[in-house]
This record gives structure tokens, sequence and C-alpha cells, in this order.
């Protein structure tokens, strides 16, 4: 199944993000070459600056989804204010479809 990972960063951490960042992308590579990671990048804010993350994985239950998102370097650092885990129906411009 498909899960959608919406991290919120915590206020005026654009520093700490733009840090960690290389971090977390080897962290969604590694994802992406297990066959988990279905697509990924930041959400903008109104200032067109990253407030957050949205991140689709494949996970056998929404535990396993929320292990994965906890082991983001993101949230190990402790950027995100919020991390929802919500079941995810690709029904559109899915390339797997």
């Amino acid at each position: 199944m498909l899960y959608a990972l919406m991290c919120k960063d915590k206020p005026n951490s654009l520093d700490k993000r733009l840090a960690e960042r290389p971090a977390h992308v080897e962290h969604l590579k590694a994802l992406d070459a297990q066959g988990i990671l279905k697509m990924a990048g930041p959400l903008l804010g109104d200032n067109e600056k990253p407030i957050g993350s949205l991140v689709v994985i494949a996970a056998d239950s929404k535990d396993e989804a929320e292990a994965i998102a906890a082991r983001d370097p993101y949230a190990v650092a402790g950027l995100f204010e919020s991390v929802e885990v919500r079941g995810f129906n690709w029904v559109f411009k899915n390339p797997e479809a």
C-alpha cells in the first residue's frame, strides 16, 4: 500500500533543513533503490521557501510507514513540528498504473 508522509517543519527552521538536506537526500536515494520511494519533494510556503515535505512510499502497514518516516534524517534532527501518515491512492498519472 502507498502512504503519504506529510511533514511540517518547525517555524524558522530553514537553516536546519538546509544543513540536514544531504543526509535526507541520501536517505531518499536508499529508499528509492529499495523500491520504497514513489515520489518526494518539499512543501512550499507563500514565499516559495520549503516549510515541510511530502513523501509517498510503499509499505506493508501504517506502522511500517511511520517507522520509515521516523528514520528520515530530518525527523531525527528534530526539524519537523508534525508528521502525518495517511494511506494514499495514486489515481491520476501514476507511472506504475
